[in-house]
């Protein structure tokens, strides 16, 4: 997966132009141009902002109901709905939402989603890990310590963490790969930027996958925490 170019990650809601219309109305709302709890201008109104017609409003609005961002109520009018509410588990909602939000207070909020999850997975992935498996995640650390640049080397690490997560064998630990498969990519590569060199994490990456070879659940779980720690240290670097 992460080899693949950025094009094809790359949602394609907004490819039509009810899905431009719902991405551009999505993003307006995400920034806070429509705060939780206020009204959208009536339909008309925003017919003419986003100059379309009527059906294409009607299905742009359908889409942000059904992810949780609006809902519509009868003599009400259309609502912008509280941000618990807000489904940012959907890969179109989330990818949208990385666009508009500040950008360190997004990638710490990844990472702490990160630090919940990933040191887990890599146990899982220590305990059962097929042969297959295993040579996705050797593969992808082969690639990174071959990177020549930046670019090679995030797409490899990308491809890691990913091949980490599949080798638990927990198919539900998947979707949540691919969701933050965009998100994590831009914060790979601001940490990959803000090392002294882009690879500087090698050694790190290295002992997970060691530990994941030996089946050490235990050391697996503390170096995949490791390398998290190094990469919020980044993060917060100012």
């Amino acid at each position: 997966m992460g080899s693949l170019h950025a094009a094809q990650r790359r949602t394609i809601i907004q490819h039509d132009l009810h899905g431009q219309t719902a991405f551009r109305l999505a993003t307006a709302i995400l920034r806070g141009d429509y705060p939780p709890e206020s009204l959208l201008p009536r339909e008309p109104d925003l017919m003419e902002l986003y100059g379309v017609s009527r059906t294409v409003m009607r299905e742009a609005l359908r889409t942000l109901t059904s992810k949780g961002l609006v809902e519509s109520r009868p003599k009400v009018g259309t609502r912008v709905r509280p941000r618990h509410a807000w489904n940012l588990l959907d890969a179109d909602l989330l990818d949208w939402y990385a666009r508009v939000a500040p950008p360190l207070a997004f990638a710490l909020k990844l990472q702490e989603m990160r630090e919940m999850i990933e040191p887990y997975a890599a146990a899982l992935a220590a305990r059962a890990h097929t042969p297959e498996a295993f040579d996705a995640i050797d593969d992808a650390a082969r690639a990174m310590a071959a990177a020549r640049n930046v670019d090679e080397w995030v797409r490899a690490d990308l491809r890691f963490h990913l091949s980490v997560l599949a080798a638990g064998g927990n198919e539900l630990l998947m979707p949540l790969g691919a969701l933050i498969d965009r998100t994590l990519e831009a914060q790979l590569h601001l940490n990959a930027r803000r090392a002294d060199v882009y690879n500087a994490s090698l050694a790190e990456h290295t002992a997970v996958s060691d530990a994941i070879r030996m089946r050490d659940e235990d050391g697996a779980r503390r170096a995949m925490a490791a390398l998290l720690a190094v990469t919020r240290a980044r993060i917060e670097m100012s």
